[in-house]
């Protein structure tokens, strides 16, 4: 008997479920909008195939995501989200053949899975979202910025920029484009890396850094606002040193650019 009270007082909730899933599924014009609530330190994920990634903050406690469909065949692009235990994940999903490719299930996490050729339709992420929750923006051909972050960002991009700024801390990863990053806070745990091949790397941390860095560049400079302690000099184009009291592990590795550690100039 108590299981099927129990049972019958879950049936609302999992059609409410459903029924806001399908709302969702509905709503694939040109343009996508979907809006929703997270509890604090929850994370909002978009992960794109081609085209922008731009997220700010809001007073709001409401998410708002829009995203815009442009070019040959962006009709085909479907956008999908995928509510989970931690927040909620966004994607651009590419069906195959048309494109050469699909971008195969959106799930959550860092992992997104996408063979698709050519950029006949893109798409461009448009993101609100309260201070108290974390960040990824994954793109394939694009930028992706997330600017004035309260909380944890990451950012990835394979053909473009990334520019971010956060009174927590980020992490950040592309092939070709430049990545500038401000972060308010240097409490990560173990080691946080920046990383690009075909661009520079601007970095603006707080007063208080301490850290065990590595900076790595073959074709550019390396320079440091902070007083750095090098441990067995340069190594080629790498250097490893201490900011500070040292602990936690910073990477920064870039071929074809410069490296900038700057402090920050002011708060976020």
């Amino acid at each position: 008997m108590k299981f099927r009270r129990y049972r019958n007082q879950l049936l609302p909730l999992v059609g409410l479920l459903l029924l806001s899933t399908t709302a969702w599924a509905q709503d694939q014009g040109a343009v996508f909008h979907w809006s929703g609530k997270l509890a604090a330190d929850k994370i909002v994920e978009i992960k794109n195939v081609n085209g922008n990634i731009d997220a700010e903050t809001t007073v709001r406690d409401e998410i708002q995501v829009t995203a815009e469909k442009s070019g040959r065949d962006a009709d085909k692009v479907k956008i999908e989200v995928v509510p989970f235990a931690d927040g909620v994940t966004v994607c651009a999903i590419y069906p195959p053949g048309i494109f050469g490719g699909s971008t195969g299930r959106c799930e959550p996490g860092k992992s997104y899975s996408s063979n698709v050729h050519g950029d006949n339709a893109r798409v461009h992420f448009t993101v609100r979202l309260p201070k108290n929750l974390r960040f990824s923006g994954v793109t394939v051909n694009g930028d992706v910025t997330a600017q004035d972050m309260g909380r944890f960002v990451h950012a990835v991009s394979v053909n473009g920029s990334i520019r971010v700024s956060t009174s927590a801390w980020a992490q950040a990863d592309t092939v070709n484009g430049s990545i500038t990053a401000k972060m308010g806070d240097a409490a990560w745990m173990g080691t946080l890396k920046i990383a690009s091949v075909n661009g520079s790397i601007e970095l603006q941390m707080p007063d208080d850094l301490n850290a065990d860095v590595k900076f790595s560049s073959v074709n550019g400079q390396m320079s440091s606002d902070f007083p750095i302690t090098i441990s067995g000099g340069f190594a080629g184009h790498n250097a490893h040193g201490t900011i500070g009291k040292g602990g936690r592990s910073l990477v920064v590795d870039t071929v074809n650019g410069s490296v900038e550690l700057k402090k920050s100039a002011g708060t976020i």
